[in-house]
């Protein structure tokens, strides 16, 4: 009997939740009544890589999913699909490793927690692979090298792939940090500052489940993030579920862009719907 559910992949970059926010009362936009959503807004946000109206439009847009929503998808977002693609491979083989040769670069092993999470005894059933990176005080690159790496001969290209594409999602990440200033009506930059640490990414795997099981038991149970946003990848096996503000589970469908996550209680104050749970 084939699997209820397949195992399927996504690529999660997270930017950080330490901010440092001392003047967030004056940000306060006026409340606006959530209406429940029955489908997540597509946003082309090829603007930001524009004029100062496009700019601007594209803020508009990415406001509105926020009050509304709280999750988004972003087409046009400038990342190369072969380098989307070649990091997806990357992760599909490593890990289909042997437990035993991905055990060897357990996270417990580094200082920063970088490397290789097993799949639990109990609770959310995946695996990953995290780039952690610390405080914000020299390039991205350089951070996420104090990660535990697998050798060249047990997974090749490996690691300069996930780096290559860890940069440019980085870099990605602090163009939709300006989008929501922008949305605030604040200086582009404003969060540059503002930001403690930088973006952590995770490679997850999600093994096949045979059965119905209890949301202990699921792949990722819901939850809300704690971070200022996450950016996901995921691939061709719908999973991903919001639940909107009557309670309904609304699919977000695996499509070829990149989604777009709000923390829980978002920082900045954009009204969110209280629902925001994926």
């Amino acid at each position: 009997m084939p699997p209820i559910i397949p195992s399927w992949t996504s690529l999660t970059l997270t930017q950080p939740e330490h901010l440092t926010m001392t003047t967030v009362d004056h940000l306060a936009l006026a409340a606006q009544p959530t209406r429940p959503f029955e489908s997540v807004p597509v946003i082309d946000i090829s603007g930001l890589f524009g004029d100062a109206n496009s700019r601007a439009q594209v803020a508009d847009a990415i406001r509105d999913a926020c009050i509304h929503v709280g999750f988004f998808y972003v087409k046009n977002h400038g990342i190369d699909e072969a380098l989307i693609a070649s990091t997806v491979d990357a992760a599909r083989r490593f890990f289909e490793l042997p437990l035993e040769e991905k055990m060897e670069l357990d996270y417990r092993k580094t200082p920063n927690r970088g490397g290789y999470f097993p799949v639990a005894q109990k609770g959310s059933v995946h695996e990953c692979f995290e780039l952690e990176t610390g405080i914000n005080t020299t390039s991205n690159i350089t951070m996420v090298q104090t990660n535990i790496w697998p050798s060249q001969d047990l997974a090749p290209g490996f690691q300069e792939v996930v780096l290559k594409y860890y940069k440019a999602l980085s870099e990605l990440s602090f163009k939709i940090s300006s989008a929501f200033a922008l949305a605030l009506n604040l200086p582009d930059n404003y969060f540059d500052d503002k930001v403690q640490t930088l973006p952590a990414m995770r490679l997850m795997h999600y093994p096949p489940q045979a059965e119905v099981i209890d949301n202990r038991n699921s792949g990722t149970g819901s939850h809300t993030d704690f971070q200022f946003f996450t950016m996901l990848w995921q691939d061709e096996v719908p999973a991903l579920q919001l639940r909107n503000t009557l309670g309904q589970w609304v699919n977000a469908d695996p499509i070829p862009v990149l989604e777009i996550n709000c923390r829980d209680g978002q920082v900045i104050p954009f009204h969110l719907s209280d629902f925001d749970i994926y």
